[in-house]
């Protein structure tokens, strides 16, 4: 009788492969090389000054923000002093003359006169007027075309002597500051940081000074020739007006009148 061979069982009644397999080795995959990029002759010269572009980058936007929170700022805080008054007070070897009133405690029509003799156009600008900077350059310069906004920029943030870096800046605060004050509040501040007379700043002060009464109580022609003086506070003088001055102040009463007549004074009187 045959006998089957002894085959060894698996699990699940299949027999055992008697081959065995060796273990599997997989082939090395090839490295990818990368071509690295050269940089070129502008990247090797510009390389040590991106740190510079980077944080001059970041300068500019901090320089920024803080412009337009002091804007902001100044829209409902009055400034306590200007770097005019603290270089005058420093000149004069004493304190400026100056106290600040609202809007609500100076006479109306010294609004309106500051306005005829400074910048008829006020209401009508956002911040330049644009016909006079044309008239001024076909007068070859002899004029001026700042309006009261730049004025008042200049007055409360920067400086008075010229130069283009005060240039600059004052046009960029310009209309920043239009955007972000009322027209009544760039009068009130105009008016409260002008000079009116060496160490007198601010209409409060010169009412005073010159005629011995507060802001409100000014009259059409006592306010005419305080806006007469603002061009040139330390030459001419309002109490003891010259023939220039006294001519001055007519027309600028008279313009003050139109301008209420017109509407030109409408953006900023109650």
């Amino acid at each position: 009788m045959a006998v089957a061979p002894n085959v060894p069982a698996m699990a699940g009644g299949k027999p055992k492969s008697t081959t065995q397999q060796g273990p599997r080795l997989d082939k090395p995959k090839a490295k990818r090389s990368r071509a690295r990029k050269e940089p070129g002759v502008v990247d090797k010269i510009l390389a040590p000054y991106r740190w510079l572009v980077k944080w001059g980058f970041r300068t500019g936007l901090g320089l920024v923000f803080l412009g337009l929170v002091i804007v902001g700022l100044f829209g409902v805080v009055n400034p306590p002093t200007t770097h005019t008054m603290w270089s005058e007070g420093r000149r004069l070897g004493a304190p400026v003359d100056q106290v600040w009133v609202d809007a609500d405690q100076i006479a109306p029509v010294m609004f309106r006169s500051a306005v005829a003799a400074e910048d008829a156009n006020f209401c009508l600008h956002w911040g330049f007027d644009v016909e006079a900077i044309q008239a001024a350059i076909e007068a070859g310069g002899a004029r001026g075309a700042s309006t009261i906004s730049q004025q008042v920029v200049k007055n409360v943030f920067l400086w008075q002597q010229r130069s283009w870096v005060r240039k600059g800046m004052e046009a960029v605060l310009t209309p920043v500051s239009e955007a972000m004050w009322s027209k009544r509040r760039i009068l009130e501040l105009y008016l409260n940081v002008a000079e009116f007379d060496e160490g007198v700043f601010g209409v409060q002060a010169a009412a005073r000074h010159y005629f011995g009464v507060d802001a409100s109580d000014l009259s059409a022609l006592q306010a005419a020739r305080l806006a007469a003086v603002l061009p040139s506070p330390k030459t001419r003088s309002a109490s003891n007006p010259s023939n220039f001055v006294e001519r001055r102040a007519r027309s600028i009463r008279g313009g003050a009148e139109t301008i209420n007549q017109d509407g030109r004074a409408a953006c900023f009187q109650n």
